[in-house]
């Protein structure tokens, strides 16, 4: 969830016309992270909770490209960029690994 808050952050400073574009979609992916680990954890379900965690790493792409994009355009510095997209990879490990606990046999 501190991910999210940093996109905010991020989309905050982005031009005003994208606001039904690309801020509205980088806030939605990110959002979509946090909200399908905690949908999925709550089914009491591993399969499930598996699902909805790769649903997470599904919406964490999206983001990446959508970050990758606002680089391409100039919205966001190379360094911002370059720290964002760490985290964003770290997210992506720790959801893997999470997923590979999880189910070992995957």
């Amino acid at each position: 969830m501190l991910f999210v808050t940093l996109i905010y952050s991020l989309t905050n400073k982005l031009p005003k016309e994208e606001s039904f574009g690309l801020i509205s979609q980088i806030r939605r992916s990110s959002v979509s992270i946090p909200s399908n680990i905690a949908e999925g954890y709550g089914r009491n379900s591993s399969n499930d909770y598996i699902r909805f965690l790769q649903i997470s790493i599904g919406s964490l792409y999206e983001l990446q490209t959508q970050l990758e994009i606002c680089l391409n355009l100039k919205y966001v510095s190379q360094q911002r960029f370059d720290d964002i997209n760490e985290k964003s990879r770290e997210i992506e490990r720790m959801l893997s690994s999470l997923i590979n606990k999880i189910n070992p046999k995957r």
